[in-house]
């Protein structure tokens, strides 16, 4: 599955468009995490436990959007963007999305 940010795939041209592509997941923090998190706060800099957290939400979106575009029977998806809200005090939705497309190459 190719997968691009943009809305063309060099060397490949769009033989047929099967719709929106879409993934997500919705992460919750735990105790031990958000007590960690609540420290390197106090100390200011990077909450490496949160980062990591939401790169893990980003590959799971990433791959149930890759599913979902497989499943429309699309080799590539392009124009893909990542959407990321709060959903709930301690909970964060991260949403990847694009257009499930066929392409052959030129």
């Amino acid at each position: 599955m190719i997968v691009v940010t943009t809305e063309r795939v060099p060397g490949y041209r769009v033989v047929e468009v099967k719709g929106l592509a879409r993934g997500g997941v919705v992460m919750a923090t735990h105790l031990g995490r958000d007590i960690i998190a609540g420290f390197r706060n106090l100390v200011g800099g990077e909450v490496k436990e949160y980062t990591e957290m939401m790169a893990k939400a980003r590959e799971i979106a990433l791959q149930r959007m890759i599913e979902n575009a497989e499943g429309m029977g699309a080799n590539a998806v392009i124009g893909m963007r990542f959407m990321t809200s709060n959903v709930g005090q301690r909970m964060a939705e991260v949403y990847a999305f694009g257009t499930a497309v066929v392409v052959e190459r030129e």
